[in-house]
């Protein structure tokens, strides 16, 4: 018989106006009713009823995991993370181990910390023979399959995106990003806007449907990565532009709370941490704002938000149809969060929660249901967790711990020491120093380079959720205590040495390869508007940069003092001396 527990859940989630396809509501309130029914059935342990359960993953981009949990989810309807929320365990301190698409998937596939697999950026992640624990579920016995955005092997992403990675320590200022902006599509009854998730999407649940009709007994296991709710690129733009723009249909803004949308407090500019300005200005956020434009991006990043949930629940709704849900561990994550104008920035690559704050539920037989789980996690966690869920032992030096503990009703893992910290870097663009995040108690410790030449940062979260009071001189104790428990889990500055060598010397390849294209090429990457203004400037700022005391030496013989100054051939042999010799 249904539990009481059951029957409230479902009138919570009749409120709700959500589907997957065709606008049907109410027969997929009918259908939750039933996820509702099948999962009050399920058995008190792990694989009761098979060997092994069948496991899936669906991976957004850039889902704000302040959502997953209240206050943040009375912004938007999220019917399905609302029903994981209800029948499964919900992290209310998950972060990423990087605040970007591919070093964080990265850390996530691999089990590792990003400075240990030198994920620097979006170019420089895996390589394409990693083993994943997906390649392990598929050597121990599980059908395995992988569809939509993976993005955690190197050579992705645009050259704007790899080239402003690499010399973000030039000392020259330029806006990378399109000013970030809001826009309408369609009708009150046009819900797949975002229409290569959706077919991905439609593949997964036709995998399902075909993998539970087989008659092979082995279980499943199944990544679906989408890429909303990432802003899209702004096509007006041009061909290098980024993706600025928050687009939904007002079927997805009847899901948001715009009451409930409030306008972001700022720092003044001339206030703001020189590391933050920096990403500011690199974003296009340093203009003005009106109120309207920034509740607006909001509420069109929460429209988003709720298309995503629609997608989460078309593969749990195969799940259910198929007769296979009670015998599933699903799992909904993110890669990173999203600003959406907090700290009037947009995008991620940033420690503010906003950014690096994820969503992570859990949901299967044998786990707890109806939990929130206070417990300091992150990404690489997931390696070992999934791992430990099919009965299998991890090999190697993982960064992460298994959160079966945490899940399970089985006692046998009750007493299982859990960490009371969780770590993140970042190394790439729009962000001109290395940083590095602690998060431990109520505080977030963020440090950068080789932590002397750039001030830290210090929030006390309980008091100061917006992070706006950075309390790093008041409590001098706390820092000390935080950077030694840091530098026992990564030598920072030796980290951010690596990747100053790192960034130099594929830079200094990529310009090599160009000859004499090289400055057409520069001057017309995302940066242009801001780099035409004085493009000879600019190239003699990489120069100074690349070269360091030799580019002085140079300057003084007069080798680049000409306006039609162009890459000389000295340059190409201290090139090949630095770097390559």
């Amino acid at each position: 018989m249904p539990t009481n527990k059951s029957r409230m859940l479902f009138r919570r989630v009749f409120s709700f106006t959500s589907i997957t396809s065709g606008g049907h509501e109410a027969v997929m309130n009918i259908i939750v009713l039933g996820f509702i029914f099948l999962s009050q059935q399920c058995g008190q342990s792990i694989c009761q009823k098979a060997s092994k359960p069948n496991i899936v993953m669906v991976m957004s981009d850039a889902f704000d995991g302040r959502l997953s949990f209240d206050p943040g989810s009375k912004l938007v309807q999220l019917p399905y993370t609302n029903y994981l929320r209800q029948l499964g365990s919900t992290f209310l301190n998950a972060y990423t181990n990087s605040p970007i698409c591919c070093p964080s998937r990265a850390a996530m596939w691999s089990g590792q910390y990003v400075h240990l697999t030198q994920s620097w950026n979006n170019y420089k992640c895996l390589d394409a023979n990693t083993t994943t624990w997906m390649d392990l579920l598929k050597e121990n016995g599980y059908r395995t399959k992988m569809i939509g955005k993976l993005d955690y092997t190197s050579g992705a992403h645009s050259v704007s995106n790899r080239v402003e990675a690499w010399t973000r320590d030039v000392q020259f200022l330029l806006r990378q990003e399109g000013r970030p902006v809001s826009e309408l599509v369609g009708n009150k009854s046009t819900v797949k806007i975002m229409s290569k998730d959706w077919e991905n999407t439609d593949k997964a649940t036709q995998w399902i449907h075909q993998t539970a009709a087989s008659t092979t007994p082995e279980p499943f296991a199944l990544y679906l990565g989408l890429n909303l709710p990432h802003p899209y690129k702004t096509e007006s733009l041009g061909q290098t532009a980024g993706g600025s723009t928050f687009r939904t249909s007002p079927y997805w803004l009847t899901k948001v709370n715009s009451d409930l949308i409030s306008v972001p407090k700022w720092l003044p500019l001339a206030a703001m941490h020189p590391v933050d300005y920096y990403s500011t200005f690199t974003k296009n956020c340093s203009g003005v704002f009106t109120d309207d434009e920034v509740k607006s991006i909001r509420a069109f990043y929460y429209a988003m938000c709720a298309e995503t949930d629609a997608m989460l629940g078309q593969v749990i709704s195969a799940l259910r149809e198929t007769g296979v849900l009670n015998n599933t561990v699903v799992i909904f994550t993110a890669d990173h969060g999203e600003l959406a104008m907090e700290h009037r920035q947009f995008y991620k690559m940033s420690m503010f929660e906003g950014s690096s704050h994820v969503p992570l539920l859990i949901m299967g037989p044998g786990l707890i249901s109806g939990q929130q789980v206070n417990q300091l996690v992150s990404l690489v966690d997931l390696y070992p967790t999934v791992l430990e869920i099919a009965g299998i032992s991890a090999v190697g030096n993982l960064s992460g711990q298994s959160l079966l503990p945490l899940l399970s009703t089985s006692i046998a893992f009750s007493n299982q020491q859990q960490r009371a910290w969780a770590f993140s870097e970042y190394h790439g663009c729009n962000v001109n120093a290395s940083t590095y995040m602690l998060r431990s108690d109520q505080w977030k410790y963020i440090t950068y380079a080789d932590g002397l030449s750039v001030s830290a940062q210090l929030f006390d979260l309980t008091l100061d959720k917006d992070e706006l009071h950075n309390v790093v001189h008041k409590f001098p104790d706390v820092q000390a205590h935080l950077e030694k428990q840091l530098r026992s889990i990564v030598d920072y500055p030796k980290v951010s040495e690596a990747v100053h060598v790192y960034n130099k010397k594929a830079f200094g390849a990529w310009r090599l390869s160009l000859g004499r294209n090289y400055s057409q090429v520069i001057g017309n990457l995302r940066w242009h508007v801001d780099w035409q203004k004085d493009a000879l400037a600019n190239e003699r700022a990489i120069d100074k940069w690349l070269y360091g005391s030799q580019y002085d030496t140079l300057q003084s013989t007069s080798l680049t003092s000409s306006p039609s100054y162009k890459f000389p051939p000295v340059f190409q042999g201290l090139y090949m001396i630095f770097f390559v010799m």
